[in-house]
């Protein structure tokens, strides 16, 4: 929840020229709502492309008074959207079954959906943080068709990692990605593993990019305060292996 619309704009104008040669990668930014169709306007025909940072569970249009649907994204700019991010999961209660509603809403919609997944500190110290990822994945992904899988990005948050000065070093987060793979793997196939896209998501700043994306089921990062700013966003960015 960062930037009034003058600002986001700004950032994205910015951003634009910074990344127009970075042909290794996919580069997407997720505005406030509010921002979304003037950002994707003046990003549009740039190598920069829009997400949401949330959508709803419904599909349709109703009475869900403060929801945005799916295809309401779609409809003014955005490609992407991003489901069950640890601050969602944390602060609004959100359930394993509402990101799948989520997410075979905005496939419906025609957008990829960037889903989240991680486990908070003490289910770590537990000793079951992989317990807990592959019982995200499994209720995230439940229904999806092989059609589904070219859609969808796995992002791993460790929350621990995440604004509390702790950081989950490049050999713990590969651990973690090659968990999902296999996980992956066993829900569809070693192809669509292979082919799918995991994100890093936990305090990602331009000196810790090269470490992260050493790692080889790293395949790019789902960044936070990094992002609000265009430099350090386009230094991460502009990272090749």
């Amino acid at each position: 929840m960062y930037k009034t619309l003058s600002e986001a704009v700004d950032t994205a104008l910015a951003l634009k020229p910074l990344v127009a040669n970075a042909n290794h990668c996919e580069v997407v930014v997720a505005p406030v709502f509010t921002a979304i169709k003037t950002v994707a306007d003046r990003l549009e025909g740039s190598n920069v492309h829009v997400a949401g940072q949330d959508c709803s569970t419904e599909g349709a249009e109703g009475a869900h008074t403060g929801e945005v649907a799916a295809f309401m994204l779609r409809d003014v700019g955005a490609r992407y959207v991003i489901v069950g991010h640890s601050e969602r999961r944390q602060f609004y209660a959100e359930t394993d079954s509402m990101v799948n509603k989520k997410t075979l809403a905005a496939l419906a919609s025609g957008l990829t959906v960037i889903m989240c997944v991680g486990e908070i500190l003490a289910e770590r110290e537990q000793g079951i943080a992989e317990d807990v990822v592959a019982d995200q994945l499994n209720g995230g992904l439940s229904g999806l068709t092989a059609s589904d899988l070219d859609r969808i990005i796995i992002a791993y948050e460790p929350v621990w990692a995440i604004g509390t000065g702790r950081t989950a070093t490049p050999e713990q987060a590969q651990e973690m990605h090659a968990f999902i793979r296999r996980v992956f793997a066993e829900r569809h196939s070693t192809e669509a593993a292979a082919a799918l896209r995991i994100l890093y998501g936990g305090s990602v700043k331009p000196d810790n990019i090269a470490g992260l994306m050493s790692q080889p089921d790293i395949d790019g990062a789902l960044v936070g305060g990094a992002s609000l700013n265009a430099e350090s966003f386009a230094q991460i960015v502009n990272y090749k292996k």
